[in-house]
Parts: C-alpha cells; sequence; structure tokens
C-alpha cells in the first residue's frame, strides 16, 4: 500500500485548518455549514474545534482536526507533519466505517489504493446535511451517507454498485467542564440501515477510529508490518522521540495492555513537548461506550502507534481462542452504535470518568 497521502482538494495541515475555521470571537457553540467546499465548520466560542469534511481522498466522511480546549492539536496532521508517520494514509481525525461488509473493506480504502485493486475497497458517500444548528453551550450536526462497494467515483452521486447500507449519524458538539479541567465532547450516534444481506465479518478493524498527534503516541511502540483485511502489508516505522501517550481503561488496563481488551471507557493521555516559552502540556482523549450498543462492552483497538479506535464487532479479531461474532442486518433492518469522546486540557480520574459513563449510560 503507497504510504503518501494524495493531497486532494481538501487535504489540510492542522494549521490550515485551524486558520480555514477562524471566526469573529462568538460566545457559544457554531455551526457553520459550506457545501460549496465540501465541510461544516465548529467553533466553540470563536475558537476553532473540528470540521466535518466529505469528499476527500479518504473516501468517507470525517471530523478534521480535532483542537483540545487550549488549542493543541490531537490528531495526526492531513498531511502528516514533519516528524509525523506516514503509514496508514486513512488514518484522518475521526471516522467511522468497518473493515469487512460482504468481503468489502471500507476500513482501509483511500486515494493511495491502486485503481486495479479498488473492486476490493468500499466507500462511504456523503448524501446530505439534515440539519444543523448551534447553541450556548452545544451545536448539532445530522447528516446522511451511503456504503458502496467497489466505489471509483466517490461522493458525486455516480455509483453503479447497489448500495449497502444507509448511515445517519448525529453529532452533538459541547463544551463543558471535566474532573475541573476544560473540556469539549463529541456525541456520535450511528445508526445503519441495511439496504441488503449486510454481513460484518469479525475483523480487528472498525468501527471509531482516530489518528491522534504524535506527542499521544507510545514510547514503547515497536516497527511492524501490518496488514489489512485484504492482506495489504503497511510498515509502521518506530519514531517514539516526544512520544508519551498511555492508555488505560475502566477496567484497569495500561499501556500496551488495554489493546484488544473490552471495557467501558478507554482514554489516552500525554504531554506535549514545550516551545519557547509554552511549556509542556497535559491533554486526553477520552471514548465512552454505551451499554446499548450492540455487543457491549466494545473492544478496545488501541494501538501504541497512535489508532485509537473502538471496535463491538471484532471478538474473534481480539480474542482468537473465542468464536467469530460475524455481526448480521437483514435487509431493512438497523443498528445504532452511540459514543461520546472528550477532549480534555489536562489529566483526569478514574473516578471521574466512571462518573460520567454512569451518566452516559442512564441516557436513552
Amino acid at each position: 500500500m503507497l504510504v503518501i497521502f494524495c493531497l486532494g482538494v481538501i487535504a489540510l495541515t492542522a494549521a490550515a485548518a485551524r486558520a480555514a475555521i477562524s471566526s469573529t470571537p462568538t460566545a457559544g457553540v457554531a455551526v457553520t455549514v459550506n457545501e460549496t467546499a465540501h465541510r461544516v465548520d465548529i467553533t466553540i466560542d470563536g475558537k476553532p474545534f473540528t470540521s466535518y469534511l466529505w469528499g476527500n481522498p479518504q473516501r468517507k466522511p470525517i471530523l478534521y482536526p480535532l483542537l483540545a480546549p487550549d488549542g493543541t492539536t490531537l490528531t495526526r496532521g492531513n498531511p502528516p507533519l514533519p516528524g509525523e508517520r506516514t503509514d496508514h494514509p486513512h488514518h484522518t481525525g475521526l471516522w467511522f466505517n468497518y473493515s469487512n461488509v460482504n468481503g468489502i473493506d471500507y476500513w482501509n480504502n483511500s486515494d493511495a489504493i491502486k485503481p486495479e485493486a479498488r473492486a476490493k475497497y468500499g466507500s462511504i458517500d456523503h448524501d446530505r446535511i439534515v440539519s444543523s444548528k448551534g447553541g450556548a453551550t452545544s451545536g448539532e450536526l445530522v447528516t446522511e451517507s451511503t456504503w458502496y462497494p467497489a466505489s471509483d467515483v466517490p461522493s458525486i452521486g455516480s455509483n453503479q454498485q447497489p448500495p449497502v447500507l444507509h448511515q445517519t449519524t448525529r453529532y452533538v458538539f459541547s463544551k463543558l467542564t471535566i474532573d475541573g479541567k476544560p473540556g469539549r465532547s463529541i456525541d456520535m450516534t450511528v445508526t445503519l440501515k441495511a439496504l441488503q444481506t449486510s454481513v460484518f465479518h469479525d475483523d480487528k478493524d472498525g468501527m471509531l477510529g482516530i489518528r491522534v498527534a504524535h506527542f499521544l503516541e507510545s514510547a514503547t511502540a515497536k516497527p511492524e508490518v501490518l496488514r489489512d483485511a485484504n492482506g495489504v502489508a503497511t510498515p509502521v516505522a518506530a519514531q517514539t522521540a516526544g512520544a508519551t501517550g498511555v492508555y488505560r481503561t475502566s477496567e484497569g488496563k495500561v499501556g500496551d495492555e488495554a489493546w484488544g481488551t473490552r471495557g467501558k471507557w478507554c482514554e489516552l493521555s500525554g504531554t506535549t513537548a514545550p516551545v519557547g516559552n509554552e511549556p509542556a502540556k497535559a491533554e486526553t482523549i477520552a471514548v465512552l461506550d454505551h451499554t446499548a450498543n450492540p455487543n457491549s462492552p466494545t473492544y478496545w483497538h488501541a494501538r501504541d502507534y497512535g489508532l485509537f479506535a473502538v471496535n463491538p464487532l471484532g471478538a474473534h479479531g481480539f480474542e482468537p481462542k473465542g468464536p467469530s461474532l460475524n455481526f448480521t442486518l437483514d435487509p431493512g433492518k438497523s443498528a445504532t452504535f452511540h459514543y461520546r469522546i472528550f477532549l480534555i486540557s489536562g489529566t483526569v480520574t478514574p473516578e471521574a470518568l466512571n462518573h460520567l459513563s454512569d451518566a452516559f449510560n442512564a441516557e436513552k
């Protein structure tokens, strides 16, 4: 697999993205739609938070970048910045997909896939923005998209392959205080409706993923070669200088032990490098799994090289001695996945995350 990003029309560095979503400072959460540019910009009190982007080289809608309350970028650059790993060009910002639905790989697709191999890879095409609104403490965006197999022309309505899934996604973007620290949150509620029989074959690559900034990678990462659902190999280098990230789960798994285990939440904390007169800063990403999700509690596909993913459907992929799940949706049937993502400037205690998890699961 190629490991160089195709820039495309909206491949932005984090700095360019911050500039693009700057606006006149106003109180509250603003959700600004720009259909022509294929983006929706979210700001909090006039400061950039993230953007919903479609029609991009990743061949799926994404949220990019993700910025902490203090302005620190928590996601890898697009394209990667100097000093960042250049593996897995499909890892950009925050996304939702799966590596094997009816034998088609939606997770690993991007413009880096060679044309002759694209019959094995699907795309998720943005259809429309259903609604958007801002507010004093939260804003909302609702979108619809369609999963197509073997798509060669994403996001322009010309796909001739029969669609597999219809996706409705509701995002809620909020500002809040967490354990005494400034925080931001993204509620992501995804409903998948089967347009034909859809089998999510048991695999480790899925479903909600975040590719984090270099300082949130693990200092214990080692060079390795990873293969996708189609057997395509991707070398991952061991660039550990400046990497400080440590995972921790609700079940007490820390660091490398978090990968492939189950729990109601997982958090990743790290420290930025000091720059000039600016001191090092602690930053945290935490993801909560809802007990109503299929196959909850989820498995954490928490990789040391910077992939922070939630995968409830990869049971055998994480526990090889156990049975395969092979989650199936019959035509017309739906499944809903609900996650809450926190971005915190600072660290947070397990007790606080347990409290937040309980409150999240109490919601319907």
